[in-house]
């Protein structure tokens, strides 16, 4: 059985990451979303073990010193991190593995994995993503002030990325996903020679 392959998903918060990565899997039974661990609360409707590992700041500092993960990163006061055993595990299983994670984790992932396939998702505009922000009604003003100034440096850092889709049009931002995993799946499988 032929390894599953590895992408990274990054975008400045609102630019629609999640939306996009949920739609991707919902159709492609070889593809899955990795589920990290997190010091964050839990938002209403989040299942621990789906959403995310939820764990207190001790278990996170523990596995973090156990070199348990892939990859980590604090965003916004809170831990993340990406299992290396999970991972490996669904990778062993003949699944592609998407990592939704930040630019920092990507950076990470990229020096340990350079197969690794990294994809941006660009908000047509800052406009367009303060709009986005505001709308979903996570945050208040401050909160959104400081995830604006944060995602002009994750703007910056997406140019590091092997691609970049720009999301303007929800369903058109889909497809040229989908053409790059696509695209990334057809190299694999020659480059195995299956």
């Amino acid at each position: 059985m032929t390894s599953g392959a590895l992408f990274i998903v990054t975008a400045p918060s609102g630019a629609g990451k999640t939306s996009l990565v949920r739609e991707l899997v919902k159709d492609d039974d070889s593809l899955c979303i990795s589920v990290s661990h997190t010091t964050r609360p839990r938002r209403e409707g989040e299942r621990d073990g789906v959403d995310y590992f939820f764990v207190d700041r001790d278990e996170f500092q523990r596995k973090l010193a156990e070199g348990a993960f892939l990859e980590h990163a604090k965003v916004y006061g809170h831990y993340y991190g990406t299992s290396h055993e999970w991972v490996r595990r669904q990778r062993e299983q003949g699944l592609d593995v998407i990592l939704e994670i930040d630019w920092q984790g990507a950076e990470q992932v990229r020096k340990l994995d350079p197969t690794a396939c990294s994809i941006f998702i660009l908000p047509p505009s800052v406009e367009t993503l303060r709009r986005r922000l505001e709308t979903r009604a996570l945050d208040d003003e401050k909160t959104i002030d400081r995830r604006m100034r944060q995602a002009q440096r994750e703007i910056a850092q997406g140019e590091k990325s092997d691609y970049r889709v720009v999301n303007d049009e929800f369903e058109r931002a889909l497809a040229d996903i989908r053409a790059i995993i696509r695209s990334r799946r057809l190299r694999h499988v020659n480059a195995d020679g299956d």
